[in-house]
């Protein structure tokens, strides 16, 4: 069930690295509702692309498996039916992203090399409470960075300084909002976790090329 892309060559393993993340859940709520879909894409500190992750898991509280966010990721629980559980999924993520790096996975814990890894997206805070929950869920140590890199933050910040420097700004901080700012939109309608993790990257690249050019006058 799980996409991958080749890792591209070797780099330190001190460095930082962003994982954009995009999840698709059976609901809101992180202590009843479950993730049923992973979208990923690491990068290195300088946001070059190593490779990306999809993967539908499938829920263990399947009550919780809510309509309304059936509307707006279009997964079905018969979708699900052939996707493997968290308890797969998780040490298969961390697999991944240690092969992009042509990192060895440790047999029982790999936060010794995944602390460098600073988990981002757009209003990451709800993604980051649902991956944590997971991991609380299958008795896993959280092997990431805690510091996390919020989209919605930095344009919230960043926005008005490029409007007061005369560059037309989105009033809103939608994925499509930003997106759009920087040029980019989605290829379908659906919320695809993957698409939108992808999509993510990209408006986090454009923006740190733009953080780049600002100056500082006293």
């Amino acid at each position: 069930m799980a996409e991958f892309i080749p890792p591209l060559p070797i780099f330190s393993s001190k460095n930082m690295n962003y994982l954009v993340i995009d999840l698709e859940m059976t609901g809101g709520d992180p202590s009843w509702h479950e993730i049923i879909s992973i979208g990923a894409v690491l990068y290195t500190e300088e946001w070059t692309e190593l490779g990306r992750y999809k993967s539908l898991v499938y829920p263990e509280n399947e009550e919780a498996f809510s309509k309304p966010s059936e509307e707006v990721h279009g997964i079905s629980l018969q979708d699900l039916e052939d996707a493997p559980m968290l308890d797969d999924v998780l040490p298969e993520f961390e697999e991944w992203i240690l092969g992009c790096r042509h990192l060895k996975p440790d047999p029982i814990d790999n936060s010794r090399l995944l602390k460098h890894t600073m988990i981002s997206g757009l209003g990451i805070v709800n993604d980051y409470a649902f991956l944590k929950a997971a991991y609380g869920i299958t008795n896993r140590r959280w092997p990431f960075s805690y510091r996390l890199l919020d989209m919605q933050t930095l344009t919230h910040t960043l926005f008005p300084i490029f409007g007061a420097a005369g560059i037309a700004t989105p009033s809103r901080q939608s994925l499509e909002a930003i997106a759009g700012f920087f040029g980019l939109e989605r290829e379908s309608d659906e919320h695809d976790a993957l698409e939108d993790a992808v999509l993510t990257g990209r408006c986090f690249q454009g923006l740190m090329k733009m953080v780049q050019q600002l100056r500082y006058e006293p």
